[in-house]
């Protein structure tokens, strides 16, 4: 149940970085919906975020094992580069499907990994829906 809640949430914080970085309209960082009705739009943002999850649990653990100790020289800057290029990882993925996000270039998804990992933290934190290091009992 909370890998749903996770989904969703991240879906959410899509929408509202698209919003925040796109301005709402096909610009610069957009998700294209499957249908232009409302179940369409949120089935797209869904998928999306289920994209992002598969492609952040997969090619995102080996991205951030190869490029640690880059990231520790600056001090986890870096990584915000490693997801700026996972987010466009996704965008050509689902491109290929012939709709979801769409990505005006490589700085455009650095700032969309950002408003998205901040929106993401805050909402699971609200939620208590983080993932914890340390098991519970």
């Amino acid at each position: 149940m909370k890998t749903i809640i996770r989904i969703l949430v991240c879906a959410f914080a899509l929408w509202l970085t698209t919003l925040i970085v796109g301005g709402g309209e096909p610009q610069h960082f957009w998700v294209e919906p499957i249908s232009e009705d409302n179940w369409g739009r949120i089935g797209t943002f869904v998928l999306v975020a289920l994209l992002f999850g598969l492609v952040n649990g997969s090619l995102g653990r080996v991205a951030r094992f190869l490029t640690w100790p880059l990231r520790v020289l600056t001090l986890g800057l870096f990584g915000l580069l490693v997801n700026g290029a996972l987010i466009l990882v996704v965008a050509w993925v689902s491109d290929l499907a012939g709709f979801g996000l769409r990505v005006d270039g490589f700085w455009w998804g650095v700032l969309g990994a950002l408003v998205l990992s901040i929106l993401t933290a805050i909402f699971n934190g609200l939620l208590g829906t983080t993932k914890s290091k340390i098991p519970k009992g």
